[in-house]
């Protein structure tokens, strides 16, 4: 991968969320780059090419695991962002999560539960869209749910969503030292743009079925939802576990980011395929000429 592009893409990593502020961040930054579509595509192609080819030597190596979060406020593009930069793997290496408001069983254990299970496997690049952090973010925001998650009274107290964080920095860093490859990603998008996307849901018949009222009303609560992303990067980010804040604004510039994040980082492991030992080079050479 090309230096400068790997420097754009450091821009938006964050690994220290000491001071962490979503004011010092443009949804609309393009960092530099014009967009025109045949551009863009460019380079969200030659990150695809990157991580098909990183993947197939992940899963024949299979010794690392990468999950891949994605949060974001309502939108933001996160299905396009997934779609697009993972549109070259091999499905069977690859395997997407989506988390929605937790069931009956889901909330008769702990609020990592459901995503522990969904940890990739070696080999594997795990997607989640959305993740364990909804339960510092929603939840933070809508206090009511609480009520619903069967806690002890005694554990509910004004501390519950920092130990949350707690709890999901020290498993980020237990996963790490397990080989897994934490990337998480929070899709910056404007209060303006967002409103355009709704609108833009309401009015083109093929988009009508991605528009939900409660997404409208949500945005009654865009400040108290920042105030919890903040929280969240502040507590969780980590080098062994970074959050890159992408400007989401433009969708092609999100794409490029994400793709280029995900394929530096696989870069990075120096990934190669198993080596043969001799016994197994002799073995290969009898069927060669079995097969001959």
């Amino acid at each position: 991968m090309e230096k400068k592009i790997r420097k754009l893409v450091d821009r938006y990593r964050v690994t220290a969320g000491k001071g962490f502020s979503l004011r010092d961040h443009d949804p609309d930054d393009t960092g530099g780059l014009k967009l025109d579509r045949a551009d863009a595509d460019a380079l969200v192609k030659a990150s695809t090419t990157i991580l098909a080819e990183q993947q197939d030597k992940l899963y024949a190596q299979d010794r690392w695991a990468v999950l891949c979060i994605f949060q974001a406020m309502d939108a933001a593009g996160k299905d396009g962002a997934v779609k697009h930069v993972f549109s070259g793997v091999n499905p069977q290496g690859c395997h997407v999560e989506n988390f929605k408001a937790p069931n009956a069983l889901e909330l008769d254990h702990d609020f990592l539960w459901r995503h522990v299970i969904a940890i990739p496997r070696r080999g594997t690049i795990g997607i989640h869209n959305r993740s364990w952090y909804e339960e510092t973010l929603v939840v933070r925001v809508h206090h009511e749910l609480l009520a619903h998650q069967k806690l002890p009274p005694s554990l509910i107290t004004k501390r519950i969503f920092d130990e949350r964080l707690e709890d999901i920095a020290a498993y980020e860093r237990y996963l790490a030292r397990q080989g897994v490859v934490i990337l998480k990603f929070f899709l910056h998008v404007s209060k303006e743009e967002q409103r355009k996307r709704f609108l833009e849901r309401i009015e083109e018949p093929e988009k009508n079925w991605k528009f939900n009222a409660g997404d409208v009303a949500e945005r009654a609560h865009w400040k108290a939802y920042h105030t919890a992303y903040e929280a969240a990067i502040r507590a969780t980010a980590a080098p062994h576990a970074p959050w890159f804040v992408v400007p989401a604004d433009n969708k092609r510039f999100t794409r490029i980011i994400i793709g280029n994040a995900i394929a530096a980082a696989l870069e990075d492991l120096d990934l190669e395929y198993p080596k043969i030992d001799e016994a197994t080079r002799a073995k290969l050479a009898e069927a060669r000429a079995t097969l001959e």
